[in-house]
Order: C-alpha cells, then structure tokens, then sequence
C-alpha cells in the first residue's frame, strides 16, 4: 500500500500525533510519501521511522500508484488536499487535529486503529460532489472548483451588495445581502449551516443557495437541482467584491460575469467501518443527546 501524507502547518501540539501515524505506517510496512510543503514543516520535529519520500504536487499522482491521501487537519486542511488531489481519483482520509470535523472525521486518538483497518481494506469510498466556477475573466487559475461553496460576498465593512441570480438562463431571485452561498451537499454543513441553511445528505444531487445576512426578510435558503446552473450579476457601492472557492478568495469587478455548475469529476473520501455521514452530523451535532440534565 502507497499513502500521501498531507497537511498545512506543523503545531507543537500536535507533534504526538503526528509521529504516531508515522511510527504506525513503518509498522504496517506501509510505502510513505509525505507532501513537500509539509514535510518541510515537521522534518525537524518528526522522528521518521523508516523510508519516506517527497510527494511535490498533483502530476506526482501520475508517476506514483498511491492508494490513499492520509489527510492531518481540520476540515479546512481537507479542503486544501483537494486542491493537490483534483480529479486523480484517489480517496483522502482525514485525521482531526482541528476543532468540528465533519470532512476530518477520524479522532486523533484513533489513528493506529485506523492505519491497522486501512491496510485491512476495512473502508469504503463515497464521492463527493463538487461545483465548478465558470468566469469572464478567469479567476482561480487552473483549480477554479470547489467541495464545499462558492460565496460571493461584500467586502469589508461595506455596505450591502446586490445579487441578481439566474437558473439555467431564468430570472430567479435578487437578493440585497451581504453576500451569498452556493454549497455542495458536503458544503452544506459549513458556512450554509451556519447562515441558516439545511442539511444536505451526499449524494442527494441538490444545491443549496444560501443569503448571507439577507435584507428581505422573506428570502430563506431553497434547494435546487445540481443540473442546474447558476448565474449572476453583482451590483454594489463598493468598486469590487470578494468571490470564494472553499478558503480560497479573489476579488472581482461589477462586470465580472459568473456563472457555477456541477464539476465533471468528484473527490472521493475513504470512509472507515461505522464511519458514515449520519453518525458523524449525529455526533458533531449532538442530535438524540438530552444535555437538559
């Protein structure tokens, strides 16, 4: 078995963590290439057990059979392997050193356990689906896709701005808000959840388009199908305003043109035994819990 080990920045907390998942990779004789970035981060601090290699960017995954992407970090990091995974096709399994942790599911206090059952082949493979930003002029360079959202949102302290939005060419809706969501089914437990926006199970072939901070007060979060796509207009008294890829902004123009439709390749997440997308939203969630007493 070949895995990735990808993450963003070292922590002095985590430092025992970490080398636990590599003293438990040497011991299941598991070949160990490590992302460039962060293994300059932790080359000093990790004590490497055996053989290891640099693993620089996404064409490695073109010379290199790797199984799965070994992902320490919260789910912003998760985010982030999706830009160095793409449409490699290889399934990421993320360890929480963060706080929430609805991508990043796998405890911390868990990770040999779970190294033994990936070398068991005890996991499976759910697909993700993710959306893709179509623009007049270009943004986002040769990763303008996303497995959460994309927002579009007023910058700063400025006052609200005006969205006009269309669906498959037809007038929908204009909302005068601080900005505005388009989340993914795995995205719809993020940012969406957060201004008021439902869950949406995987794989349940919907968007949701959720205001930001909306000025009418009878404009909510509606579900739509992700055959559709969305296109938009953005008005406001500021001269630009801000665009996001998951944790990835860039800022745009009144005439920027924008339009965001279902990708044409999904991410894939190594899913553990147990580990599915009700009891991980049940437990973050705390449904079914009484903390009354």
């Amino acid at each position: 078995m070949q895995v990735v080990v990808y993450g963003k920045q070292y922590k002095d907390k985590d430092r025992p963590y970490i080398q636990v998942l590599f003293d438990a990779l040497y011991a299941q004789g598991i070949n160990t290439y490590v992302y460039t970035p962060f293994l300059n981060e932790i080359r000093e601090y990790i004590n490497f057990p055996g053989p290891y290699a640099a693993f620089d960017d996404y064409r490695d995954f073109k010379v290199h059979r790797i199984d799965v992407v070994i992902v320490l970090g919260g789910d912003g990091t998760m985010l982030g392997a999706v830009t160095l995974v793409r449409d490699a096709g290889v399934p990421m399994l993320g360890i929480n050193l963060g706080r929430l942790g609805f991508l990043s599911i796998i405890e911390k206090k868990f990770i040999e356990e779970a190294v033994t059952m990936l070398v068991r082949g005890q996991y499976a493979v759910e697909e993700r689906t993710t959306l893709y930003l179509e623009c007049n002029p270009e943004l986002f360079g040769d990763i303008p896709f996303a497995l959460n959202d994309c927002t579009l949102l007023k910058r700063d302290t400025s006052s609200m701005i005006t969205i006009h939005t269309f669906l498959n060419g037809d007038y929908l809706n204009t909302y005068w808000a601080d900005g505005i969501i388009i989340a993914t089914p795995t995205g719809s437990t993020g940012y969406s959840l957060s201004c008021g926006g439902p869950v949406v199970f995987p794989g349940s072939g919907n968007f949701v388009i959720t205001p930001v901070a909306p000025h009418n007060l009878n404009v909510r979060p509606i579900v739509i199908s992700d055959e559709s796509v969305i296109s938009f207009e953005v008005e406001g008294r500021a001269d630009n305003f801000i665009c996001t890829l998951d944790s990835r902004f860039e800022l745009i123009g009144a005439h920027t043109q924008l339009a965001v439709r279902k990708n044409d390749f999904k991410v894939k997440l190594a899913l553990l035994q147990d580990h599915t997308f009700l009891r991980t939203i049940r437990e973050k969630l705390t449904w079914g819990q009484d903390a009354r007493n």
